[in-house]
């Protein structure tokens, strides 16, 4: 199997890219097809021994190498009778009838299997991508591919197998056919090649259309998604207009890819028929006025080709389908390969319990050449509670995530109990840990969903919330509210307050069974009242936790016993809190 998909890789990287999801499944969809396609060519031979029972004998020449299903018939001594060949004529149609059901399900169970692995490979890769990967990323990239560009690569596999199918069917017709008359056979298939010229053309000019098309719609779903994050700027600034005009023209431009393909689309359609019949009406006077044959020996041949035009004409509809597709499939491996060449590097041990420090040797971090941090070397020690203070820009928030492991070090090492970070499985360590940001974390969805991370609520749950809720000072507003814990926040949280949005994000953390507490300004949406309020709550944990506080503000760290002060890159550390 493995090297199969080597030589589908090299070869056929479409192919290979479904086949990775389908495996061998796609091989037995075709071999179904193929049984259709030859049931359905043996039924059509039928209609020459029809003739012959008819009383037509001169008609029975046409069946050429297919005469072996009237051999067929006398070993089975079914009497060339217009009942005896009916009979056989409705077996084989009866017979393809069954096939093509079965076929037809398993292509709506490889089609439903093919989507469903794509959504469930974009879940585990994105939730695997490191942090770095993911802040390097298009965003409008992300939202597009993700959500659009998965029905659009749908569109792409059901037209790229329907385009395959359709060449076997046709492939089909044409080898009965070549068994019949071989000469007028081959004049028809030379003239048919002939006419894909005209359709090479149209199908690149599709294939550059879906590229564009796709590569707006990515741009079109970024700007989208600022547009929506920045709403409120925009308006009261009354910079919205001018930003929707920069929507707007993005709009047009996919409206103008859509409009050509479609054009295109028209073109091949109404070429399709004409083109087709004018290559057999030529090649029939050739082989009649020239070659001298017989009318009446290609009838057959001519019933194979009309067959084989219905499905070729399906053909070429489905392979410009695709070409309109293309670009979204082409965005989708793209957008897999990036997030597999961006996943995090996990190690193989297991952390389970904090127990001792965090220990940073001699460690510099870059982003985009520039150095942020260089040289950090200190120590976090269990139950620490550690400031680090800086103004904005200092790198405070790039310093927190990587003790919380986000972030790798370019140089140096982070060890954790004596541990390098990077040999454990990060994300049992950061199961370990609270991280509360100043920009708080709000689902669409109830207080208590948001506070528990859908805990099911039985006593116990709702016991652990209300004293979560109780430290972080959002108690009161909470049962003041008509539907208490089970209120909607909306989008982002819209529905409340900053202050609120940042209690409750704090509750959550309080909630969760951590052992170090990660706080990146979290207290700065908040009044000083309710701020020094929630300081004294969070002393109430002191020598359950260890805490990190990132902040500018030197009345946060009063009660720190460590304090880190970045400036320039560079820290300096103090065993004592700055008053």
């Amino acid at each position: 199997m493995s090297s199969l998909k080597r030589i589908l890789n090299k070869n056929l990287s479409d192919f290979s890219y479904f086949y990775g999801y389908l495996g061998n499944k796609l091989i037995i969809s075709f071999v179904l097809n193929i049984l259709v396609a030859i049931l359905d060519g043996f039924g059509i031979a039928m209609f020459l021994p029809l003739m012959k029972s008819l009383g037509s004998n001169e008609e029975i020449a046409g069946l050429g190498n297919l005469s072996f299903i009237l051999t067929w018939m006398e070993t089975l001594r079914i009497p060339m009778t217009l009942l005896g060949v009916l009979s056989i004529m409705l077996f084989f149609f009866v017979v393809k009838g069954l096939v093509k059901y079965v076929e037809g399900i398993y292509k709506t169970i490889l089609q439903r299997q093919f989507i469903t692995s794509l959504r469930l490979s974009h879940v585990e890769l994105l939730s695997q991508l490191s942090y770095r990967s993911f802040v390097e990323a298009d965003s409008g990239k992300i939202q597009n591919t993700v959500t659009g560009e998965v029905h659009r690569v749908l569109t792409a596999y059901t037209a790229y197998f329907q385009t395959i199918h359709g060449v076997l069917v046709v492939m089909v017709y044409i080898v009965l056919a070549f068994t019949v008359d071989f000469q007028f056979t081959l004049l028809v298939v030379v003239g048919g090649l002939c006419t894909n010229f005209i359709y090479k053309v149209i199908y690149s000019k599709t294939k550059k259309y879906s590229v564009a098309f796709t590569e707006s719609n990515s741009e079109f779903q970024g700007l989208l998604i600022q547009h929506v994050a920045s709403f409120k700027y925009l308006k009261a600034s009354g910079l919205i207009n001018r930003y929707k005009r920069r929507l707007i023209r993005k709009i047009t431009d996919i409206e103008v890819y859509q409009k050509k393909i479609g054009e295109l689309n028209a073109i091949i359609n109404a070429l399709r028929e004409p083109l087709v019949v004018t290559v057999i009406f030529i090649v029939i006077v050739i082989e009649v006025e020239i070659f001298g044959g017989q009318l009446s020996l290609i009838v057959l041949s001519l019933l194979f080709f009309y067959r084989a035009l219905t499905h070729l004409m399906n053909l070429q509809n489905y392979w410009n389908t695709y070409m309109a597709t293309y670009g979204s499939l082409k965005n989708m491996k793209a957008f897999n390969q990036e997030l597999l060449e961006g996943a995090e590097r996990r190690g193989a041990l297991v952390f389970e319990k904090f127990e001792k420090s965090i220990d940073f040797k001699n460690v510099t971090i870059q982003f985009n050449g520039r150095t942020i941090l260089r040289d950090l070397s200190f120590s976090i020690k269990k139950f620490d509670n550690v400031a680090i203070l800086g103004p904005s820009g200092s790198g405070k928030s790039t310093l927190m995530n990587m003790i919380s492991g986000l972030i790798r070090p370019d140089e140096g090492e982070i060890l954790l109990d004596g541990q390098r970070l990077s040999d454990f499985d990060i994300s049992t360590f950061n199961s370990h840990i609270g991280y509360i940001t100043q920009e708080p974390v709000i689902f669409d969805d109830t207080i208590f969903n948001n506070v528990t991370f859908w805990a099911e609520k039985t006593e116990e749950n709702l016991r652990k919330f209300n004293q979560a809720c109780r430290k972080a000072l959002i108690d009161e507003f909470v049962s003041g509210l008509e539907l208490q814990e089970d209120t909607r926040m909306g989008n982002n949280g819209i529905m409340v307050s900053g202050g609120q949005r940042q209690r409750i994000a704090i509750a959550r953390e309080l909630y969760k069974d951590i052992a170090i507490l990660l706080m990146d300004e979290a207290t700065s949406s908040l009044d000083f009242e309710a701020e020094s309020l929630i300081q004294k709550n969070i002393e109430f944990l002191k020598g359950t936790l260890t805490m990190v506080i990132a902040t500018h503000r030197v009345k946060t760290i009063e009660n720190c016993n460590k304090v880190i002060s970045v400036k320039n890159g560079s820290v300096t550390v103090q065993e004592h809190a700055l008053v």
